[in-house]
């Protein structure tokens, strides 16, 4: 049974930073494309950050390019999205999800697995 599990959420200042982890069972991590996305109150789930599964290529949306890095560690089966800069228009659900599909994925339905979210919230 595949199971992805996301930690390391919470409330920080704006400005500040979070490193979030996706721990992923049932699979070999390498054998799966990520990606992170984000849903905010009210409003639909987004792409945020697409990786590989070698992890030797990435993609971002827009809004947190430059800003977020998404890494992954195939040894420990754990993606990780570091995130700096971090302004209230971050806040939201943050999923991770994974596929056995290739290419560029940025669309939810591109991904056959979810994990449960975890809360980022940035206020001051």
């Amino acid at each position: 049974q595949l199971q992805l599990v996301e930690s390391g959420g919470g409330l920080v200042q704006p400005g500040g930073s979070l490193r979030l982890s996706c721990a992923a069972s049932g699979f070999t991590s390498d054998s799966y494309a990520m990606a992170w996305f984000r849903q905010a109150a009210g409003k639909e789930r987004a792409f945020v950050a697409h990786i590989t599964r070698s992890g030797g290529n990435t993609y971002y949306a827009d809004s947190v390019k430059g800003r977020f890095t998404i890494s992954r560690d195939i040894a420990k089966n754990t993606m990780y999205l570091q995130m700096n800069s971090l302004k209230p228009d971050d806040t939201a659900v943050y999923y991770c999800a994974a596929t056995s599909r290739l290419g560029l994925l940025t669309m939810r339905g591109q991904f056959d697995y979810w994990g449960q979210g975890t809360q980022v919230t940035v206020s001051s």
